[in-house]
């Protein structure tokens, strides 16, 4: 348990509710406004399943398992295959799990918006990320700007655009490579890097080593990098965006790298997504993104934590 809800009793929970209800009602708002932008500019809103066989394997993301099914960490895998069905412009807002995470800024339970949109890059889906969230200004009367941990965030002005060599370079103690090498990029990007990005204006943090982008497609004439980006509001991680790979035979030995990595560590280890892999053969080119909704509620909201901006936290179910 964590942020005071071990310390709350049952006594307590109507006051809780009402200290919550001002961003909840701003979170359906958020929500409202986000089917607005996508309907009105064509996309298709889908559901998938959250219980599926097989989950993309990821390293660092762990999937609960319950009986033979898996729920969702993300909705990607059946998305992209209804974007290979001939579905060029589709979006959902899903109900994601993944273990092991909670904290201020994570939920084992999370509210996911991904979006895939064929014949565009990750340079694209940039400019559409900027209307979305210029969109959402304007429909929830905040100008073109939003306040943030005591900072004014610009939301109007172009967004910044730094590569994650420059990033390194510029705030970093050691570079990429050697962060990588060291195993210690992670730890570098929280610790040195992420307090920098997103302060005046939301940053665009581009082209990652191509050892951390499982499912994007490399950079053409660059292999060792990856069209993958994230955003960030405010040193707050938003979302993950990336220009899809679309090679199935490429894909497959990505996931056995993963799951070959995964079997190394002592973590449980899921079947091969194959139905994803068959219907990846008819993917056109395509970007898309996952954008994570509560967060997103605590940046518009001014919450100091991921926990006022739900109606309830795993302590109290």
């Amino acid at each position: 348990m964590s942020l005071g809800s071990k310390n709350r009793s049952f006594e307590d929970e109507p006051a809780v509710f009402e200290e919550r209800k001002p961003h909840l009602l701003l979170r359906a708002r958020i929500f409202q406004s986000i089917r607005e932008f996508f309907i009105t500019r064509g996309y298709l809103e889908i559901e998938t399943p959250q219980l599926i066989t097989a989950p993309a394997p990821e390293i660092h993301i762990e999937s609960i398992c319950i009986h033979d099914r898996y729920l969702q960490t993300s909705p990607e895998l059946c998305m992209k295959r209804l974007l290979s069905a001939g579905f060029p412009k589709i979006f959902q807002i899903a109900r994601c799990f993944r273990g092991g995470e909670r904290g201020a800024l994570h939920l084992p339970e999370f509210s996911l918006l991904e979006w895939y949109r064929a014949g565009i890059d990750y340079r694209d889906l940039m400019e559409e990320c900027e209307a979305l969230f210029l969109f959402l200004c304007h429909r929830l009367d905040m100008g073109a700007g939003l306040r943030y941990r005591g900072v004014e965030i610009d939301l109007c002005t172009a967004w910044e655009r730094i590569s994650v060599k420059t990033a390194f370079e510029r705030y970093a103690s050691v570079s990429m490579d050697q962060a990588l090498n060291s195993n210690r990029f992670d730890q570098t990007m929280v610790e040195d890097i992420e307090p920098h990005l997103g302060v005046k204006t939301p940053t665009f943090l581009y082209d990652y080593p191509a050892s951390l982008a499982a499912l994007a497609r490399l950079k053409p004439g660059c292999p060792s990098i990856a069209e993958r980006f994230e955003i960030y509001v405010g040193g707050v991680e938003l979302a993950n965006g990336f220009s899809e790979l679309n090679d199935a035979h490429e894909q497959r030995k990505r996931f056995e790298k993963e799951l070959k990595e995964r079997a190394l560590l002592g973590k449980r280890v899921s079947p091969m997504p194959e139905r994803f892999l068959k219907a990846l053969k008819n993917m056109p080119e395509a970007a898309g993104i996952a954008l994570g909704l509560d967060r997103v509620v605590m940046i518009f909201s001014g919450a100091r934590t991921i926990d006022e901006v739900v109606a309830f936290v795993p302590e109290e179910v």
